[in-house]
């Protein structure tokens, strides 16, 4: 199974939105499509072939995985949903949210343009162990869902009046995306609140990075920098934000990535050895042991201090940057506990356009910490108030301004970082 390593994704979720262009996830079409449409079974036994070679857990869950392989080819299928149906049923037995099957449609969904330009509300969702929750790890910023006032940890109980309850993710996502200008109504659970949404989807083209050189009286200029997804062109817009912070003789840098989601493994690795000159980034561990340590190669773009801004939206690829930072102490991590997702998976292109997601692998900060389902504990922990989570709610454009109160202390901490820093 040919996946290259940058189509490797972390923590991959479902996103409730819709694609407009193909990338490069390391797709391979292995036989006609024309060939699966007259044999769905040959489909069931591919996805139970690549579970068979790459799943992370070679306990399959405690499944005897040879057995499930006959007693799913022993069924007949009259046709292909009917095959979709029973792959669904037989990934369910591996208790794994990321590792999914997407027929072609939502396939189509998964597949993200490198340019970022997408239709949807902006979410990324999960479906939560224990309790099955649909849940929402981040919204993008600047779309629908964020403007809307959508936060991460959001419960999503009742989507167009349907009940989540039972519902399988891919489904939710599927009532969730659609054409610009329709509208969707969701009902939220926050904190044992119900709040309802309505939400009109829209046209969204995605920068990852925003940043500015701002001045400050305490330690004169510094660097901002928002990173709210880790896309295809995450580290060349990121390289460009440092080289303009170095070109304008900046103090130090803040780095923001609360609510980012995530996303590719290459671009987490790229910008961490932005900040970090020598030593390993991440390491993947697949299920027989086998590691890939990806480390810096003496190519840092500034050894200025960093504080790295956090919270529970924090996920995946922003653990590994924010936990490669923390462990080589190169900066200071400062926020709330991150989401804790320390899984990596794979894309793949099935025979009839349809495709799926496998985890495949886990990741290791430096030190060698496993954080799924733990996350990364912030250097100095500083949690919002509910008034200071109310003031980003109600006016977005404040996120990364003195009246945000994790942005001020992330702000307090640069400067005496700054201040100990040898001349």
């Amino acid at each position: 199974m040919n996946i290259t390593k940058r189509g490797l994704i972390l923590g991959t979720t479902a996103l409730a939105v819709s694609s407009v262009a193909i990338t490069g996830f390391g797709l391979r079409f292995s036989q006609s499509q024309a060939f699966f449409q007259d044999s769905p079974k040959e489909l069931v036994d591919e996805v139970w072939q690549v579970i068979n070679g790459k799943y992370v857990d070679a306990t399959f869950n405690g499944e005897d995985w040879r057995e499930v392989r006959k007693e799913y080819l022993g069924k007949e299928y009259g046709d292909k949903e009917q095959a979709y149906e029973a792959i669904r049923e037989m990934l369910k037995k591996l208790n794994d949210p990321y590792t999914r099957f997407m027929d072609p449609e939502e396939f189509k969904t998964m597949q993200i343009d490198t340019s970022g330009e997408l239709t949807g509300i902006g979410i990324q969702i999960t479906k939560e162990e224990g309790t099955n929750n649909i849940i929402v790890i981040s919204p993008i910023e600047d779309t629908p869902a964020f403007s809307a006032g959508i936060i991460s940890k959001d419960i999503i109980r009742k989507i167009d009046g349907k009940t989540t309850e039972g519902m399988e993710l891919n489904d939710a996502v599927s009532m969730i995306r659609g054409t610009p200008g329709s509208s969707v109504d969701l009902v939220i659970e926050r904190e044992g609140k119900m709040m309802n949404f309505t939400i009109t989807r829209a046209k969204i083209e995605i920068h990852p990075v925003r940043a500015r050189v701002e001045q400050s009286p305490d330690i004169g200029k510094f660097d901002y920098i928002r990173l709210v997804q880790f896309s295809g062109n995450a580290a060349a817009e990121m390289k460009q934000a440092i080289l303009e912070g170095e070109k304008n003789n900046v103090a130090g840098y803040i780095l923001d990535l609360r609510s980012n989601p995530g996303g590719l493994l290459y671009s987490s690795v790229e910008i961490a050895r932005m900040f970090i000159d020598e030593g390993r980034i991440v390491t993947t561990v697949d299920r027989v042991g086998e590691v890939d340590a990806h480390s810096a190669n003496a190519t840092a773009l500034t050894d200025k201090p960093v504080v790295v801004l956090v919270d529970g939206g924090s996920a995946s690829a922003s653990e590994i940057l924010a936990g490669a930072i923390q462990d080589h102490k190169r900066g200071v991590v400062v926020g709330s506990q991150t989401f804790g997702k320390g899984l990596v998976q794979s894309v793949r292109g099935l025979g009839d356009g349809s495709g799926m997601a496998v985890t495949i692998a886990k990741y290791l900060t430096p030190d060698g910490r496993d954080i799924n389902k733990l996350g990364i504990t912030p250097d100095i922990v500083y949690e919002m108030s509910d008034a200071d989570k109310e003031v980003l709610i109600q006016d977005r454009l404040k996120i990364g301004t003195i009246e945000d109160a994790q942005f001020k202390k992330a702000l307090e901490i640069l400067s005496q970082q700054i201040a100990q820093k040898p001349n």
